[in-house]
């Protein structure tokens, strides 16, 4: 007789109000891809979502840039705000390109993002590989202790092996696992939130939630601010079903949000104001 491995991802899934909020941000999905403008400016609204995602992200990594300020400017080699503003845009084109080889090899696409975002800017030894025992972590937003490195090594493989394996689970819920499990290892030396936030969207767009891009979670998650990021990522560091719910929750709340964003630029391109 044989056994079928228990799916740890779509367990998940069935936590109280988990459910909910599935059904809740596929419909809010379903109504922007629905909308008129869609049909044949869809390039033109995944360009703006891009854009505002990387500046939600860039804001909860310390850098809260007006979008217009974003747009205008093309050197962010100056000051730190300006580093993470050019590492989260730098991710966010990025993102589109790493589909096919995350369903391969996440761990690979992972270092490919810290590459991306580190753009030259730590030593070339410490880019594009998790940390080693000892080396410092510079993400100043996430204060819960930092896994040692074999704990790190040993997670992201159990993290890779839950990718690899596929799941049941609804997307929603593998995007919020991946996301808060990144923030929880801090595997990489900076930019670790970018990273995470990252890997949340290509989560989104690979499963075929989100397959235009057009819904930019960093958005939502930016605009719950970064007080109610950090307390609910504590839930999902809690590792209790209610904190994890309500990680899972606030991230497709996030979701929501970033669609309301491209309804919003949706309006605007059909009142030919964008």
């Amino acid at each position: 007789m044989s056994t079928t491995a228990p799916d740890p991802l779509a367990t998940l899934g069935a936590l109280p109000g988990v459910a909910d909020a599935v059904d809740s941000v596929r419909k809010a999905v379903d109504r922007v891809y629905g909308h008129r403008v869609m049909r044949r400016r869809s390039n033109e609204v995944t360009a703006e979502a891009a854009l505002r995602g990387a500046r939600g992200s860039a804001a909860l990594s310390g850098a809260d840039w007006n979008l217009e300020e974003v747009r205008r400017r093309t050197d962010f080699s100056g000051d730190d705000e300006s580093q993470v503003i050019g590492a989260a845009l730098r991710l966010t084109a990025e993102a589109g390109q790493l589909l096919s080889i995350w369903r391969q090899s996440p761990l690979r696409v992972l270092a490919r993002l810290h590459l991306v975002a580190a753009g030259g800017a730590a030593p070339d030894d410490a880019v594009g590989r998790p940390r080693l025992a000892g080396e410092p972590v510079d993400e100043p937003l996430i204060e819960a202790p930092l896994p040692s490195a074999d704990e790190v090594a040993g997670r992201l493989e159990g993290l890779s092996g839950l990718i690899l394996a596929g799941s049941a689970a609804p997307a929603l819920v593998t995007a919020a696992v991946v996301h808060g499990e990144l923030l929880a290892l801090r595997p990489f030396g900076s930019y670790n939130g970018l990273v995470a936030r990252t890997a949340e969207r290509i989560v989104l767009i690979g499963s075929g939630l989100d397959p235009k891009s057009i819904c930019p979670a960093e958005v939502g998650h930016a605009e719950q601010g970064r007080a109610g990021y950090v307390a609910a990522f504590e839930g999902y560091l809690s590792g209790t079903p209610e904190g994890v719910a309500a990680w899972i929750a606030h991230c497709g709340r996030a979701v929501e949000l970033g669609v309301r964003e491209s309804t919003a630029v949706c309006e605007a391109l059909q009142r030919g104001a964008a």
